[in-house]
């Protein structure tokens, strides 16, 4: 029919409209620019050349050509190819070898002495480069041979702790033997058990009353805030990571255990850390046993008096082993509270790495709230001649923040350079005779004395 027709050919001219124009679109206009870039000219100072006729060199091309003019005395070799050299040990930065690269042909010529000079420097530059590479490499062979020194140390010391002192415990544990290894730090996969049986479980059943049901809500709502806050780069116990709802659980239930007490910011970093070394009861029961010892009990209900015989006693050994640092402190106005406060609250283990904090928990079970103090005067100790340079500010942020990189083996030898005797009195005997004392200066931590 001519209707039908005349709608069919009208049909086939608009398909062959569409194909020209995705033709145009899909292979005529984008053929076009990339002929117009394989044309593009070159360059000169003044005015346009044609394009060189072989492309850029890139530098390891630039590098093989010299060296293959080098070692064949100053014949031009023929172009190399573009893969990676077997024998080169070092591969330069892209702009390393561009020094050897001639000028453009519309360009003068190097003069030789130019050319020579840029070998030199070129060699001197890989030379270098070369040097660094190998000095990394050995410092990095040192390591591996040390790590691995130390895991043969972990593994024996672990056959020891698990066939000879755990299983006699109670006779060995005051030997010189078990505390010389037990300032080596305990081996990962004992420490748990350690910990627990240093720790002990004499638990307190006795609950004050008179805590309100408001009190206990309180607490929870700022567990539930502290959690997110407590070691945010392991991303383990953050809402959503596989021990979230376990140390809720552990701080919950010691919330309702001693609800006198209740939860204070700082708890989430010592049950993280048992955590991670216990199984949930066990953690549980060494965390309520942790907090009941004297010092941490009187930290956590924030018994003023009693927190001021703790900076006092540390104050007396301080200016007894760092009497420069103490006299700056001391003509700086900081005083202990400023940074200890934070320390004893949460064990070192929010200001050291936690590989730090664990080794100072191993000797903390052994020796007490003694080794606490100890080792905040081996941290002031490590970094002394850094806190003399520094002012109030600078030391109060220094010292709240330690650096990430603190070596383990440096910040020990600190410690036991720290002799915890003064005037022939030991520690407990120099807290015995604060504690008789009815008056403390209270100069030593003025926002006790504020509050």
């Amino acid at each position: 029919m001519p209707g039908v027709l005349t709608v069919a050919s009208s049909d086939a001219a608009l398909k062959q409209k569409k194909q020209g124009l995705s033709e145009i679109f899909g292979r005529g206009l984008f053929s076009r620019k990339q002929k117009e870039a394989q044309s593009a000219p070159g360059w000169k100072l003044f005015g346009k050349v044609p394009l060189r006729e072989s492309p850029p060199k890139d530098s390891k091309t630039i590098q093989q050509e010299y060296e293959a003019k080098t070692s064949k005395g100053g014949h031009s070799p023929p172009r190399p190819s573009q893969g990676r050299r077997k024998n080169l040990e070092f591969e330069p930065l892209s702009t390393t070898a561009l020094i050897l690269e001639d000028r453009p042909s519309n360009l003068p010529a190097k003069p030789e002495e130019e050319a020579q000079r840029h070998r030199q420097e070129y060699d001197e530059m890989v030379a270098e480069a070369k040097k660094r590479e190998l000095k990394e490499a050995q410092k990095k062979k040192q390591q591996m041979k040390e790590r691995f020194k130390q895991e043969d140390n972990i593994s024996s010391a672990m056959v020891v702790w698990n066939t000879e002192i755990l299983p006699n415990w109670d006779s060995m544990r005051g030997s010189r033997r078990v505390k010389d290894l037990w300032w080596q730090g305990l081996p990962p996969n004992v420490r748990g058990r350690v910990w627990s049986l240093a720790i002990g479980n004499d638990l307190n059943q006795f609950l004050e009353s008179g805590t309100s049901v408001a009190d206990r809500e309180s607490s929870l709502d700022l567990i539930k805030l502290d959690i997110s806050r407590t070691f945010p780069s392991l991303f383990i116990f953050q809402k959503g990571g596989p021990y979230h709802d376990l140390l809720h659980s552990v701080l919950g239930a010691y919330t309702c255990y001693r609800p006198d007490v209740g939860y204070v910011q700082g708890m989430s970093f010592i049950a993280a850390v048992l955590i991670l070394n216990m199984e949930e009861a066990d953690a549980f029961i060494a965390f309520a046993n942790l907090l009941n010892k004297p010092c941490q009990m009187a930290f956590f209900r924030v018994d003023h008096e009693l927190m001021l015989k703790y900076f006092a006693a540390f104050q007396v050994f301080f200016e007894e082993n760092l009497p420069r640092l103490f006299s700056h402190f001391q003509s700086s106005n900081l005083t202990p509270d400023l940074y200890l406060i934070d320390w004893i609250f949460t064990l070192y283990s929010k200001s050291l790495p936690l590989d730090v904090a664990c080794r100072v928990w191993d000797v903390f079970c052994r020796d007490g709230e003694e080794f606490l103090f100890r080792t905040g005067l081996g941290i002031l100790r490590l970094y002394e001649e850094v806190l003399l340079c520094m002012d109030f500010i600078h030391i109060a942020q220094f010292l709240t923040r330690l650096p990430d990189d603190v070596s383990v083996d440096r910040l020990f030898g600190c410690i036991s350079c720290t002799q915890m005797t003064s005037n022939n009195r030991k520690w407990t005997q120099v807290f015995s005779a604060l504690m008789k004392d009815k008056e403390v200066d209270k100069s030593s931590s003025p926002s006790l004395k504020s509050s």
